[in-house]
């Protein structure tokens, strides 16, 4: 240990805090909490032995940073919120997902349901989140099949004319033409909500007594209605093995590692019904020595504290680690978010019953998935290993795991929307936290040669980690601009590779071409070509995804963004009103005047700018 060191461990306080390693640079490479600072920075400095993961953090660390706080508690908030910021490398750190999917029944006279991602602090109603898309849209067909509730958008809801096809099969009760009043189409809703809630025998009920009482009053098409939707929730019930326990809404998490990737399955139960699991790999957990207690404790407590920030916390939540669940206690205590929660949730560590066998079931579909990330790494493992034999590079097993690779590949529309995609391998795998599109600006439309040359020039300008080997998705001319960029910006060491389509564009019969230091090489064993083949064709998917997005953004504009004074409010309250831009253009200024938030003057200046 270097007297540095040494000095930074003796005005460490025994008192709780968070520290910080830095590397070169003052990169973050790792943020730690401790309940005693001295004992756990010193820890790290040990004679004890420490596995590859720590042993390769410490050979890079530079400095130390400390900040002291009150208590453990505190020290784990700030820990997180850190780790949120700064993303450190040796941190085992999961993305921020975004993406889970809500069932949504809006705030309307008639309410919609809707499949729904985003922001959720709106006067609509959501359930979830749900694993997956596919739970949602199932959710979704179930309450149309049983109450009939609309999933139109609100453009189409206020101009229909007749019912829609929805209606003809029997999977909307039409509240746009006024087939149903507004009190009774609020009761399927509240029947609704209660079903996603798993009151399943107070909804029974509720309709068997609703049933009865219709047919007594000699109303027998109303009475068939009730029974038919009895008979549509038996049957799903029966067919979703629905449970009517205590506890509905259960979240289940469970974490394992096979020592060298880290992962936690997330299974969920709303209302009593199953919905599924959904495996989560911490996206810089390539590396070995990740089979330990406390890496699968830091990961579980980070993944939790994530995962709960701006959800809704179910009714009880089991987690396999019992370090986890005193982390995530403390946040739950002393967070901010934790103030607003009425009633904890339950936390369990040996679930029982049908949750001890919905933990055991995530628990077995964790460990295949684990097998099978194995796999997919030994198999590219050994690709990358005939790839390195065949350009004569001698590495060992460890610098094998270091090598990178870049692969970058251009993609446009016509001459429009151009990108240029540059997607990274390392570790043995896909690293795609570290995946970048380049929106091409000064390239003129059609020049591919123009777009790779500003797109390489950006990524290398100043680089501060630069690829073992490059790879360019096209021949020579695409190859030469490459190198040209490397030489301008001063770097020398990249090998440099080209990659073209082969006959029919069919994979393993790719040409290759080759940089100066590397040219005659030849073509490589069929192993080597298909690895290269697969991150060709990947660059490619990230390329086009960047394409397609865009495309997606920019086709959202119409007309009426031309016009000065039409935000986003007043566009929808026009769409909805007029149910489209074809009646928007035929509407006169008085009916364009008649949508709330219209004045004369602006209607006028609508109708100037479409009949221009």
């Amino acid at each position: 240990m270097s007297q540095k060191f040494v000095d930074v461990i003796k005005i460490l306080p025994n008192t709780p805090g968070v520290y910080k390693f830095l590397g070169s640079d003052k990169e973050i490479l790792y943020v730690g909490k401790a309940k005693n600072l001295k004992k756990r920075v010193s820890s790290y400095f040990s004679r004890g032995s420490h596995g590859p993961r720590t042993s390769h953090m410490l050979s890079k660390l530079v400095n130390i940073e400390f900040s002291e706080v009150r208590s453990e508690s505190e020290a784990l908030l700030l820990e997180n919120n850190l780790i949120k910021t700064l993303m450190p490398r040796y941190n085992i750190l999961f993305r921020d997902d975004k993406s889970y999917p809500l069932l949504k029944i809006s705030n309307h006279k008639f309410p919609r349901i809707s499949f729904f991602r985003g922001n959720t602090e709106t006067p609509d109603k959501f359930f979830g989140p749900y694993p997956n898309a596919w739970a949602v849209k199932e959710s979704i067909q179930i309450l149309q099949k049983v109450f009939k509730l609309r999933d139109c958008r609100d453009s189409i809801y206020s101009n229909r004319s007749r019912p829609c096809i929805q209606y003809q099969i029997n999977r909307c009760s039409a509240p746009c033409v006024g087939l149903i009043s507004e009190t009774d189409y609020a009761e399927d809703v509240a029947r609704s909500i209660s079903f996603l809630n798993g009151n399943f025998s107070e909804i029974f009920e509720e309709l068997k007594v609703l049933m009865e009482n219709a047919s007594k009053s000699l109303k027998f098409e109303k009475a068939k209605e009730y029974r038919d939707q009895i008979t549509a929730l038996s049957k799903i019930i029966q067919r979703n093995n629905m449970e009517s326990s205590n506890d509905k809404d259960c979240d289940i998490f469970v974490a394992a590692s096979n020592g060298i990737f880290v992962a936690i399955n997330t299974a969920t139960v709303r209302g009593g019904r199953y919905l599924g699991d959904r495996i989560s790999f911490a996206h810089n957990s390539e590396k070995t020595g990740l089979n330990s207690e406390e890496v699968l404790s830091e990961a579980l407590s980070y993944f939790l504290i994530q995962y709960y920030e701006k959800k809704v916390f179910p009714s009880v939540i089991v987690v396999n680690n019992k370090s986890a669940i005193e982390n995530f206690s403390k946040w739950l205590d002393l967070s901010p978010r934790g103030v607003r929660i009425e009633k904890k949730p339950k936390l369990i560590f040996s679930p029982r019953s049908e949750q001890g066998n919905l933990a055991e079931l995530a628990k077995q579909n964790l460990n295949q998935a684990l097998v099978r990330k194995a796999l997919e790494a030994n198999s590219l493992k050994d690709r990358l290993h005939h790839l390195i034999s065949f350009l004569g590079l001698g590495l060992n097993d460890e610098q094998v795991s270091r090598f990178r690779i870049e692969c970058f590949d251009v993609s446009h529309l016509s001459g429009e929307a151009t990108f240029c995609s540059c997607i990274v391998f390392q570790n043995c795998t896909l690293q795609t936290s570290k995946y970048r599109k380049y929106k091409i600006k000064i390239a003129k439309a059609n020049d591919d040669y123009g777009a790779l040359k500003e797109a390489l020039h950006r990524r290398f300008k100043e680089a501060k980690e630069i690829p073992d080997l490059l790879l360019i998705d096209g021949g020579k001319g695409q190859l030469a601009i490459a190198e040209k960029v490397l030489d301008d910006v001063g770097i020398f060491s990249v090998i440099t590779l080209g990659i073209a389509k082969g006959e029919g564009r069919k994979v393993g019969l790719e040409t290759l071409f080759y940089d100066r230091k590397n040219n005659g090489l030849g073509q490589p064993d069929q192993n080597a070509l298909m690895f290269l083949a697969y991150l060709r064709d990947e660059a490619h998917r990230y390329a086009i995804l960047g394409m397609r997005n865009h495309k997606i953004k920019t086709s959202k504009r119409s007309i009426l963004d031309e016009i000065e004074g039409i935000g986003t409010v007043r566009k929808k309250r026009l769409l909805e009103r007029f149910g489209g831009l074809r009646e928007i253009e035929k509407a006169s200024v008085d009916e364009l005047a008649s949508v709330n938030g219209v004045s004369r003057v602006l209607a006028c200046k609508i109708y100037a700018h479409i009949h221009q």
